[in-house]
């Protein structure tokens, strides 16, 4: 079977062997016909409030936080249309703040590649930076734990976030309050966010909002300040914007899950010997760190012990900043790294993504195509694959050419699961 992976920018395009392969992909909804329109229709009627150009008054500073390098917001869109419609407000009233959480600084390069060069040039634009207190303002204070946020963030008479909805492999949904946390909070908060009960909790999982511990925290961090209004769009697998949810945060959020449900999640009746995947291209794909959800992904259908491969570029490495590649490389196997998060009192960040793709890793194995080196794939418990249909030829002759193949084209646009666990 001939099958297309999301791979970069440019794809990858495989002739796989095998005689039982089954292709899992989202349904398929066209992008908007006018999406500018849409978009205006959505923001002066918006759900669980008024218009947003009649709440901001033009003396008001506003803060407009959008996700980061890694995430595939059209803002570059957006952004324009946005103060379109809030055009009363002077410019040096607007700051745009980066919603890094706990990634890199994006540069001005990848910002123009990401909101255009007249955003760029024309507005105040931050990187949130979670490891600066000289850049943090106490927000407020959640079970008595002081909770801290990008200084703009927390100075703003108005906040607006952008964000798009997907199954998210802990959080159930992405967007909504996510957009605020973990994204513009202070690295303390974030850790006691990310502790390995709550991401080990198995609620903490995709498609999963109702008893998630996971997607608790974050509405509760998320609203020690008020939101004044939500932008959130669901994409295509061609970044086309498929509909609008603006408006109060929770609410918006909410119908916003219920449509990505309903497009993005596939029932299968039963596991695969066998699980292509990859994390749906660029700008995901770039790290090994991001590509984890893709792995996550395919592991929610892989038999026990079988065997998950996943495309993904990662031409910005594990990435090189961070403790992710230091918890792999230090470790002996993916067990001992389940260990040491697991033990009373352990605190490292980027300790969350370790402990997902330990899970994943000791359930099944796990080969990974990129650009990342052979040894530091070896070093951290993974299987180095140069050649996929290969890699999926040999498996077969040891398994048999009937064994049962899912492929994931998408990667984590689309979440497959077992009709038995959900």
């Amino acid at each position: 079977m001939k099958v297309h992976l999301q791979y970069g920018k440019t794809g990858l395009d495989l002739e796989l062997p095998g005689r039982n392969i089954r292709v899992i992909e989202p349904t398929f909804v066209p992008g908007l016909p006018d999406e500018h329109a849409a978009f205006v229709a959505a923001l002066r009627n918006p759900i669980g409030r008024g218009s947003l150009a009649a709440s901001i008054r033009s003396t008001e500073r506003v803060a407009v936080v959008i996700p980061d390098g890694t995430r595939a917001l059209p803002s570059s869109r957006l952004l324009p249309w946005l103060f379109g419609e809030i055009s009363h407000v002077p410019v040096e009233n607007i700051v745009i703040i980066n919603g890094t959480g706990t990634h890199r600084a994006n540069t001005r390069d990848e910002l123009v590649g990401m909101v255009g060069e007249d955003i760029v040039s024309r507005y105040r634009i931050v990187n949130h930076d979670a490891h600066d207190p000289a850049t943090l303002l106490l927000a407020g204070t959640v079970a008595g734990r002081p909770v801290f946020f990008n200084r703009d963030y927390v100075q703003a008479d108005r906040r607006i976030v952008l964000g798009f909805i997907e199954p998210h492999f802990m959080a159930g949904f992405s967007g909504g309050p996510k957009g605020v946390f973990p994204a513009v909070a202070d690295i303390d908060t974030i850790l006691h966010y990310h502790r390995a009960a709550v991401i080990g909790d198995p609620r903490s999982t995709w498609g999963v909002l109702e008893n998630n511990p996971t997607a608790a925290h974050v509405r509760e961090f998320a609203s020690v300040l008020p939101i004044d209004f939500l932008v959130n769009v669901t994409l295509n697998r061609k970044h086309q914007i498929t509909r609008f949810f603006c408006g109060d945060v929770l609410l918006a959020h909410a119908e916003g899950c219920t449509f990505a449900k309903a497009t993005a999640m596939v029932p299968c009746d039963e596991p695969f010997q066998i699980v292509l995947t990859s994390n749906s291209g660029f700008p995901l794909d770039q790290n090994l760190y991001q590509s984890v959800k893709g792995m996550s992904a395919a592991a929610q259908i892989v038999a026990k012990d079988g065997l998950i491969l996943c495309a993904a570029r990662c031409n910005d490495g594990f990435p090189e900043h961070g403790n992710f590649r230091k918890l792999l490389f230090d470790h002996p196997d993916m067990a001992s790294i389940l260990r040491t998060i697991n033990q009373q009192g352990f605190s490292m960040f980027d300790q969350w993504q370790a402990q997902i793709l330990a899970l994943v890793a000791t359930r099944a194995r796990v080969g990974v195509y990129s650009e990342l080196p052979d040894i530091d794939l070896q070093r951290a418990h993974l299987i180095p694959v140069k050649d996929i249909a290969a890699q999926v030829r040999a498996e077969l002759k040891s398994i048999g050419d009937d064994a049962a193949i899912a492929v994931l084209p998408e990667g984590p646009q689309t979440i497959p699961y077992l009709r038995t666990l959900l």
